[in-house]
């Protein structure tokens, strides 16, 4: 193959995974989320340092991830509900608005020299009220920025790379600055980021459609959506596997301040190049999934990625260095990326997009509203045994997910496959992505 070719093949490459912005507000979108999101993890990293400084106690950082986490679970579905009966893209500005007061809120009360935990605590519930309008209606709002829904998933893929490659930048920079100038720094770049979306965002436009039927009464439509989702097989089951990875699986997060700390011996550069090395992870996990061209597949790749998952955070409680642990973190990253993504992908591909709103907002409770409870208990767990045995428990919880998702996969692969013949998905399979013989076998996903 020549010089050339090689070169050729590198552009269709990039050109495949950064399909998604050819459409113009999704290139708004994505600019203004990534300074965004680069703040808002320097802030997260600056609040669970300053909690743990203040306080020195495992079960106070559960406490704050608590408090941020559980108003997403309680408000979720009624946005999910309200999302689908106005401007997705009105909310999102409304959200953004209130999360740069949230982070303004932090600055003052820092360099006041006022700021106790309880004070992290009330803001961080408020951007948990908030986010639990933001997440599922800025996950219903990519249907309306990407117009080809063969481009959906890709576009959902860059979300991730987004989300990640601020999650690569954020901690690490964070680490440094708290150790440079204290956490009020980064509370302040954060609220300053939040500038770049909202003008993104009035820069947009976005045609608005009010739904046809007539609406009723929101628990009406709340049951309706709960209905949907519960009796859909392959939406009820893989939003079930979320909620058991998020609950126990995602508080390592909320413990690593005290692996940086009191495991590997280190300071707020060691939680910031942990975090680091999540996103790295993360990141290559979401350029993985933008390269694919297909939904086929997905269902063994979420069982994998889970299996794979519950392995690191094993392996990781029972390092004692800090390389290892850094390795062993990209191992999470990528994995739980790829099996949230994918996860995320295969059920906006599959709901109607009358429900869209709803389904998203219980997809949010599993992903966002179980985290605060696994927060809690892990936290509560980690005074009492220990956070390393702490997180060999979460690890097997999430192992034991994989095997029942692996029992149910065939039966879900029967239930996917008529949708995607009948949105045309399957057709995909004799363009080229894979040979015309496989049509005759169920697709994996």
């Amino acid at each position: 193959m020549t010089l050339e070719n090689l070169k050729e093949k590198s552009r269709l490459s990039l050109r495949t995974i950064l399909r998604a912005l050819k459409y113009k507000n999704y290139r708004l979108f994505f600019g203004g989320q990534i300074i965004s999101l680069t703040g808002t993890w320097m802030q997260q990293v600056a609040v669970s340092w300053l909690v743990y400084r203040l306080t020195n106690d495992a079960f106070l950082l559960g406490v704050v991830g608590f408090s941020s986490q559980i108003p997403t679970f309680l408000v979720s579905p009624f946005a999910g509900v309200i999302a689908d009966r106005i401007s997705k893209h009105k909310i999102i500005i409304a959200t953004q608005v209130f999360s740069m007061l949230q982070a303004f809120g932090l600055v003052f009360l820092f360099y006041s020299g006022n700021i106790n935990v309880w004070h992290v605590i009330i803001l961080n519930s408020f951007l948990g009220l908030i986010n639990g309008f933001d997440v599922p209606v800025r996950q219903a709002f990519v249907v309306e920025m990407v117009e080809k829904k063969e481009d959906l998933g890709n576009a959902i893929a860059l979300n991730s790379m987004m989300f990640n490659a601020a999650r690569l930048v954020g901690p690490s920079a964070a680490g440094l600055l708290i150790a440079w100038l204290g956490e009020g720094l980064c509370f302040l770049l954060n609220g300053i980021s939040y500038i770049a979306v909202i003008t993104a965002l009035f820069s947009m436009k976005i045609n608005f459609t009010p739904p046809e039927q007539k609406q009723r009464h929101i628990t009406k439509e709340l049951n309706e959506g709960l209905t949907y989702t519960w009796k859909f097989k392959p939406i009820r089951i893989l939003i079930l596997l979320i909620a058991l990875v998020s609950l126990a699986g995602m508080p390592y997060i909320v413990l690593l301040p005290v692996f940086a700390k009191d495991i590997l011996h280190g300071s707020s550069d060691t939680l910031g190049f942990l975090l680091g090395s999540v996103g790295i992870g993360a990141l290559i996990g979401a350029v993985f999934l933008a390269s694919r061209k297909t939904v086929l597949g997905l269902g063994k790749i979420i069982r994998n990625t889970t299996t794979v998952f519950g392995s690191a955070i094993i392996l990781f409680s029972l390092s004692k260095t800090f390389l290892l642990s850094q390795i062993l973190m990209i191992v999470a990253g990528f994995s739980m990326m790829v099996m949230m993504s994918s996860s995320n992908t295969i059920i906006q591909t599959l709901v109607d997009d009358d429900k869209r709103g709803r389904v998203m907002a219980f997809y949010t409770m599993a992903f966002m509203g179980t985290m605060p409870f696994g927060s809690l208990i892990a936290g509560s767990f980690a005074s009492r045994i220990g956070a390393p045995f702490t997180l060999i428990i979460c690890g097997i919880i999430c192992l034991s997910g994989a095997g029942i998702f692996a029992y149910y996969l065939p039966a879900l692969r029967k239930y996917t496959r008529p949708i995607y013949e009948k949105m045309g998905i399957i057709r995909e399979v004799a363009d080229g992505i894979q040979t015309a013989s496989n049509l005759r076998v169920p697709p994996q996903g």
